[in-house]
């Protein structure tokens, strides 16, 4: 049986998608290809203890909230304060107060498009 071996892109919607991967190049430091208008995250780049999590939530759930979105993206970064605060200062919406847990440490934001996003900081 042929089986899924990671996630291979996230690709969604947006109103203004070259502002948007502009506001991301210049806030999170993605080096954005104009090939394509978005990025390419490479395993050799990511921490030791970096993964990808593939997860269906149940529809009622209020964990995407503020954002009124079905779907929120989750970023690996090297330094969840510092990425927190540049997000802010390009005028992201900080969401609750970080947290640390067995997997490390999460904050989260409000992209310019309204698009909740999860940074986490492995351990």
């Amino acid at each position: 049986m042929a089986k899924a071996l990671g996630i291979g892109g996230v690709f969604f919607k947006a109103r203004h998608p070259k502002h948007l991967a502009e506001w991301y190049g210049s806030w999170l430091g993605l080096e954005i290809d104009p090939s394509f208008g978005g990025t390419s995250f490479h395993p050799s780049q990511l921490p030791d203890k970096a993964y990808t999590v593939w997860s269906p939530f149940k529809e009622s759930t209020t964990y995407f909230e503020p954002s009124t979105n079905p779907f929120m993206i989750n970023l690996i970064v090297d330094d969840l304060s510092g990425a927190l605060s540049q997000v802010k200062n390009g005028g992201a919406t900080l969401v609750g107060d970080p947290e640390e847990s067995e997997f490390g440490a999460f904050g989260w934001f409000i992209d310019p498009e309204g698009n909740k996003v999860e940074l986490w900081q492995p351990k």
